[in-house]
């Protein structure tokens, strides 16, 4: 319908080995785009679509039938940013990477959160660079990095908030982290400036007493 208010959507083909699409989901996807309608292709792994208002259930049932993911866009914690999982599933610990995103993609927060996950010290999928950061161990453990940046003059490396955790122990330090900074960021404060204002050892001290 012309003029119809139109919501923005992000879409992935949920957690697995690499950003990859299959001919299915990019057919349901152009079920809901006119000929001059164009999808952003963003740096975090997703695709931007506008569905209009009216056919946003139905498109979402639509796109869930075909192992497509959305999330919506705006001040949420993204879906997470994940390497190819070269050597498998287990052994670099796909299904962890898809509890984390269950887990926090799509909650409120202040300011989009950039979550990533890689499967090995390799880190490929850049998690040190990003708002909060995972990298497997060949231990089955993780470290845990918090307050990376990617760009702009302030970039900068994450700091280590935890070393070789347990699979248990980073599910609760990262939703820690997430609800720590929704009940207690500023509007429109990134996370990483967050931690560096809140004080990385106060978050440290505080997931101590949980």
């Amino acid at each position: 319908m012309v003029g119809e208010k139109t919501i923005k959507l992000a879409i992935n083909g949920g957690i697995g080995f690499g950003s990859k699409l299959t001919s299915k989901q990019l057919l349901v996807l152009a079920q809901y785009m006119n000929e001059e309608d164009e999808l952003e292709v963003t740096t975090f792994q997703q695709l931007y679509i506008d569905i209009p208002a009216s056919k946003l259930e139905e498109a979402k049932l639509a796109f869930e039938r075909v192992g497509l993911a959305h999330y919506p866009v705006g001040n949420f914690v993204k879906s997470l940013r994940t390497c190819n999982f070269c050597k498998g599933e287990l052994e670099e610990g796909m299904p962890v990477a898809k509890e984390i995103n269950r887990l926090i993609a799509g909650k409120a927060v202040p300011f989009t959160l950039r979550p990533a996950y890689t499967g090995c010290p390799t880190a490929c999928g850049e998690p040190l660079v990003n708002d909060i950061g995972v990298i497997k161990r060949h231990n089955d453990r993780y470290d845990l990095y918090v307050g990376g940046k990617a760009k702009g003059l302030d970039a900068k490396t994450g700091d280590l908030f935890a070393k070789e955790v347990t699979e248990a122990e980073l599910y609760m330090m990262i939703d820690y982290l997430i609800d720590t900074y929704a009940s207690n960021g500023k509007k429109r404060e990134q996370f990483g400036k967050f931690v560096h204002r809140y004080g990385l050892e106060k978050l440290i001290a505080g997931i101590k007493a949980v």
